[in-house]
């Protein structure tokens, strides 16, 4: 079993680099060697997630929803609780739920849609160590076009010919059946627009997947804001490739979240209980 299949185990950083991008990435937290600390530091980052959710608007009522695989049982995932607010969750507060959708854990109860969204997602992808979704400004009105999103900026290339658009919207997800869909059309990429509805992003780290949906959230703005004003130049298919090789292979995900980490532990700390 390779790093990729198993899912207890996050992938490291810096693996088959040149020594010239080692030298482009700083050391990270090492990823904690117990099981018990591993669970520890995913619920964190779930709930630093909630916290940065809250913090940018794509809170919208009930919607949204971030879950991460339980580092033990990978046929579990940690998730925020249905009727909490983004900016009250604490790592303590997560529900643990099963693929069969009984709450192992926790007292609150879990949204619907984040169990027929997100347990499909983990069953197709054991790769996928966290996943985030939510019905954000920008990435919701893009949602709208039915489109792919084009490379024109370096941040935008970190979606190139990795992000899919899926086009059957039919309400709440409500049905596992839906979910399973999603995770088809999804396929081995890092990110789905849902058609009048929001973004999807997951990753080898919840680092990653968080971070995912910060960028992916940001290139629609960039790309709503270029299109009102004219017709935006693209990045050649060459530039936009090389690029998007270059960010997955520095782990950019994971590089990319931890000036996020460091902000909101520090102006938040209680999110870590």
């Amino acid at each position: 079993m390779n790093r990729l299949e198993n899912p207890a185990i996050e992938q490291a950083p810096n693996r088959g680099l040149s020594e010239l991008e080692k030298g482009l990435a700083w050391d990270l937290p090492e990823i904690p060697a117990t099981i018990d600390a591993q669970r520890r530091h995913r619920k964190q980052r779930v709930a630093a997630g909630c916290r940065l959710f809250a913090l940018y608007g794509f809170d919208f009522g009930p919607a949204g929803h971030i879950t991460a695989r339980d580092p033990a049982q990978s046929d579990h995932f940690w998730v925020n609780p249905l009727g909490m607010h983004f900016s009250q969750v604490k790592a303590s507060d997560l529900i643990l739920v099963n693929h069969d959708g009984v709450v192992v854990e926790g007292r609150r109860p879990v949204n619907r849609a984040a169990f027929a969204i997100h347990s499909a997602i983990h069953k197709a992808r054991p790769d996928v160590t966290a996943a985030a979704h939510a019905h954000s400004p920008y990435g919701k009105t893009w949602s709208t076009f039915g489109r792919l999103l084009d490379p024109l900026t370096q941040e935008s290339c970190a979606f190139y010919r990795d992000h899919v658009v899926f086009d059957e919207f039919s309400g709440v997800v409500l049905e596992t059946s839906e979910g399973e869909r999603i995770a088809e059309r999804l396929g081995h990429r890092k990110a789905a627009i849902l058609q009048n509805h929001g973004l999807l992003t997951v990753g080898t780290s919840v680092e990653a997947a968080l971070f995912w949906f910060i960028a992916l959230e940001d290139a629609c703005k960039t790309q709503l804001l270029a299109e009102s004003v004219g017709k935006p130049k693209h990045i050649s298919h060459e530039v936009a490739a090389q690029t998007v090789d270059q960010i997955d292979r520095l782990d950019g995900g994971k590089y990319g979240f931890q000036p996020f980490w460091d902000y909101i532990t520090a102006s938040q700390p209680d999110l870590l209980d």
